[in-house]
């Protein structure tokens, strides 16, 4: 057995780390509890598929279909055909409606809650009217319906494009919330990871843009369960958490501050972001790429809040939050690449390939950063087997490991 992974610097430096034991976390008897928490699911593409860049999706459907059914096995739920699938970065339109469809199936199979994103990329022509998007949103909101999936209305590109003002806005996202036949969680993402989204919701800041968030929100009562909130940013987070109407949740989409976000007041002030004197909610509740990469992880900590152990959390999820900056690191819409390699190394996936050669998104020292991170999180399910196939990748690339 591999005692070790090779470590490569920049500028080709090698070095070693000893290979830790895996964590032996328990998967959850029942549903978690404490925390509402969703893995924000990634796409296996086939070993030998044309996936190459600009080319239609081929997909390994036992091998997506047998992650998700993995997540659910840990107590989490999946959001599914979002970013995290690549959406506008190598997953075509059919393969979304595919994926929709065949995921929403092993949810029911699985007895698992699954929320798919609902967008306007169907829609090929580069700039279209409000009504058009509208119409665009319409399509994809009751097709997701008719599968029996949760929609979560994510920030479409062609409407950044067209709005001049937080009225397009209100006006967009009212049309399609009257038309929805059960509530709907928004999707704030932030330019970080869609540099095509500036000025969302209106506002070149998050304080002006929030604003129209929450009065859409207010202005359709009953049609919004939640808020998914991917600005990287936990006082922007934090802030809009505190105005939502009761009975909306904040799910955060923060991969760099989601520790302190998720456990709120049930973990030590120092570890909580700042909120306002007056803050009721106490605490996120989670959709988040990051999880898919660290499930079993994940899962154990809310574990651990379920059983009032706060300490426990922090030390079980702690770790794992250095790890999901590097995967998140800039540019940050190649984190795909990091979540796709952790479920290589862990055996969810027969090769390290992505849809649309996005593979190839990361050097080896970043990786390689990643592999150390993730060692010393204890979020390697199989360190063994983990420690072969980075040994294997790193000679595959003219590295002597």
């Amino acid at each position: 057995m591999t005692e070790h992974f090779t470590l490569v610097g920049h500028g080709g430096r090698l070095g070693r780390v000893d290979l830790n034991a895996a964590g032996g976390y328990a998967k959850p008897a029942g549903t978690l509890r404490s925390r509402v928490a969703y893995a924000a699911a990634h796409v296996v593409p086939v070993a030998w598929g044309d996936n190459t860049p600009g080319q239609p999706a081929q997909i390994d459907w036992d091998a997506t279909l047998g992650f998700r059914r993995a997540v659910y096995s840990w107590g989490l739920g999946v959001a599914d055909a979002m970013d995290t699938a690549q959406r506008n970065m190598g997953l075509d339109a059919a393969a979304v409606r595919e994926l929709i469809s065949r995921s929403a199936e092993v949810a029911r199979e699985e007895g698992g809650s699954v929320v798919v994103g609902v967008n306007t990329d169907h829609i090929d022509e580069h700039s279209i009217s409000l009504d058009a998007v509208i119409d665009a949103y319409k399509e994809q909101l009751h097709f997701t319906e008719e599968q029996g999936a949760g929609p979560v209305l994510m920030a479409s590109r062609h409407l950044a494009r067209i709005a001049t003002s937080a009225t397009d806005y209100l006006r967009v996202y009212g049309a399609v919330l009257q038309s929805a036949t059960s509530p709907v969680v928004l999707h704030w993402l932030g330019t970080a990871f869609d540099p095509e989204l500036a000025g969302y919701f209106g506002g070149a800041d998050w304080e002006t843009a929030s604003q129209t968030l929450v009065r859409i929100i207010e202005e359709n009562p009953g049609k919004v369960s939640g808020v998914k909130m991917s600005l990287l940013n936990a006082e922007s987070e934090v802030a809009v958490r505190e105005r939502l109407p009761e009975g909306v949740r904040m799910y955060t989409g923060d991969d760099f501050n989601y520790v302190g976000l998720i456990g709120g007041a049930d973990v030590p002030a120092a570890t909580q972001p700042k909120a306002g004197p007056a803050a009721t909610r106490t605490h996120s509740d989670a959709l988040l790429g990051a999880f898919a990469a660290i499930t079993p992880v994940a899962s154990a900590a809310i574990q651990a809040l379920d059983a009032g152990d706060p300490d426990e959390y922090l030390r079980i999820l702690g770790p794992t939050e250095e790890l999901s900056r590097q995967v998140f690191a800039a540019p940050t819409f190649y984190y795909k690449t990091g979540v796709a390699f952790l479920a290589w190394l862990n055996g969810h996936q027969p090769a390290f390939q992505m849809v649309g050669g996005l593979h190839s998104a990361r050097s080896i020292p970043h990786l390689s950063r990643i592999v150390e991170l993730a060692n010393a999180a204890n979020a390697l399910e199989d360190p063994s087997l983990a420690a072969a196939r980075w040994s294997d990748y790193l000679r595959l690339n003219g590295v002597d490991a």
